[in-house]
């Protein structure tokens, strides 16, 4: 059976899971008929996403959790309720909320400068003399720390004491200061550095005792190795090429699973972390967070006047990005990274949430957006959704042919680029480390560079300047490496902005 014919036979056979409670009737009927005969039309036309994982929540009641197609095209395992996705940044409101019930118990204070309480050294004193924890995980600290990020959520080459030691990194952004929001996952890395210095726990100790544990969340997790043990993986895909979806060259491992996006979750779980969210932590009638805790994480901290597709983002809490989906308040936060994407949202007026998992993001990860958008459009009694949601999803089979264009064409055009290194390849070969970013290892193998930076891989291409070349770590996303010029050898390169000499 070909991956392709495999792919569709296992689409075809959904798992459906909870059926919602008998007091919903015929509404409740009707409304899993309509998003199963949507999600499996769309997976069908768009054709590049190998699986779905699907949660919807209304009130106390779970509507829907189900699962399609497949978690991996190399093994045809089908999705389930219980199959793992990777939720990328979709992990910061769990990281936020484990803290902040910290900060509820008095264990530490969310609003107290960084300097009155970390016991790291080397950060010069200014930058966390008024920068406090709210501050990293609302994006508004005005600090970044590339060097720590990197190795944290890419790399991989990091020990709790190279972390601690990367701290002294840490530097005031220029354009957005202290009170200014500016995405990225510096703060949350920087934030649970300091924390395990502080205490000693992990990032994933922490939230899994804090958070996961007790909603009852028993197939989340920070590690990698413990989910594949305990159940299957969807793996992430790329859509970008003619035929088939593949396998991203770039899985996640335990080392690159970090606070800011680390942790894998199923339909199962993020249906309770739905129903925490909207009830303010009661779950099944009982309370597991003290009142107020959850809500507090939805209050804007930060200005943040931005769209994102159809979503107005307005402000940022305290890991969830706070807006609207049309006229209605939308609480939410997505992720993606190498070829998984999540969706994550509710609206607390209506209480109702959906989460979304998708195991393709090359060209197709935004489908993710698509459904939650129609449980949202059903649920508001759209009178035009059927035709509305055939004509988005044309529009989306464009936009996917158009991502599929752009990419080949810029493909075509680096093949056609000529070498422009000087030396032989094995002069390149070797070992070149920053203290700051860590190891970057050059090997001629076949007649090709082949460099790799921790975890990460790639076959180099031709860049434009002499002694220069490309590489893709990360799935379609470009970085040029600069050789030094002089000597038969070169004795450095620069990669991400840093200098790495050779060893």
């Amino acid at each position: 059976m070909t991956r392709l014919i495999r792919l569709a036979a296992l689409t075809a056979a959904a798992v459906l899971l909870a059926p919602a409670p008998a007091a919903a009737g015929s509404d409740a009927d009707r409304f899993r008929t309509d998003v199963d005969a949507f999600i499996r039309r769309a997976m069908d036309q768009v054709g590049v996403v190998p699986g779905l994982s699907i949660a919807v929540v209304e009130g106390e009641d779970a509507l829907l959790r189900a699962g399609y197609g497949v978690a991996d095209i190399e093994t045809g395992v089908p999705v389930d309720a219980d199959t793992r996705f990777y939720i990328a940044s979709s992990t910061k409101s769990f990281t936020a909320l484990a803290i902040a019930a910290m900060g509820a118990r008095g264990e530490v204070d969310l609003e107290a400068p960084i300097a009155a309480w970390s016991s790291v050294s080397g950060p010069p004193a200014d930058l966390f003399a008024n920068v406090s924890l709210t501050d990293l995980l609302s994006h508004r600290s005005g600090l970044d720390n590339a060097p720590m990020s990197f190795r944290a959520a890419m790399s991989g080459e990091h020990t709790p004491e190279v972390m601690r030691g990367l701290v002294a990194g840490t530097v005031a952004r220029p354009d957005t200061p202290h009170g200014t929001f500016r995405y990225s996952n510096a703060g949350y890395n920087l934030a649970t550095t300091l924390m395990e210095a502080r205490d000693g726990r992990d990032w994933r100790i922490l939230v899994r005792d804090e958070v996961l544990r007790p909603i009852g969340m028993t197939d989340t997790t920070g590690s990698i190795s413990e989910a594949r043990a305990d159940g299957v993986v969807a793996a992430g895909h790329l859509g970008h090429d003619a035929g088939a979806p593949v396998r991203s060259p770039l899985q996640k491992v335990d080392a690159t699973m970090q606070s800011a996006g680390g942790l894998v979750s199923t339909a199962d779980d993020m249906a309770r972390w739905l129903e925490v969210q909207i009830n303010d932590g009661v779950l099944d009638g009982r309370r597991v967070f003290p009142a107020g805790l959850v809500a507090s994480t939805h209050r804007p901290l930060a200005t943040n006047n931005a769209t994102f597709g159809p979503y107005v983002r307005e402000t940022y809490g305290l890991g969830w990005q706070i807006g609207r989906y049309g006229d209605d308040v939308l609480i939410h936060h997505f992720g993606n990274f190498a070829g998984s994407r999540a969706h994550v949202s509710f609206m607390p007026e209506r209480r109702i949430g959906v989460v979304v998992m998708v195991n393709e993001d090359a060209v197709a990860g935004e489908l993710a957006d698509l459904v939650a958008n129609y449980v949202y459009d059903w649920h508001a009694g759209r009178p035009d959704l059927e035709a509305a949601y055939d004509a988005a999803l044309t529009a989306f089979v464009a936009e996917r042919d158009a991502g599929r264009d752009s990419i080949a064409r810029q493909q075509a055009d680096r093949a056609t680029r000529p070498w422009m290194l000087s030396r032989p390849l094995s002069a390149y070969a070797g070992t070149y480390v920053s203290p700051a970013f860590g190891t970057v290892r050059v090997a001629e193998r076949d007649g090709a560079l082949v460099v790799s930076v921790g975890v990460m891989e790639a076959v180099a291409e031709p860049f434009t300047r002499p002694e220069s070349i490309r590489v893709e770590l990360a799935p379609l996303q470009g970085q040029a490496i600069q050789f030094a010029a002089e000597g038969e050898i070169p004795a450095s390169l620069v990669f991400l902005g840093d200098t790495f000499e050779r060893r």
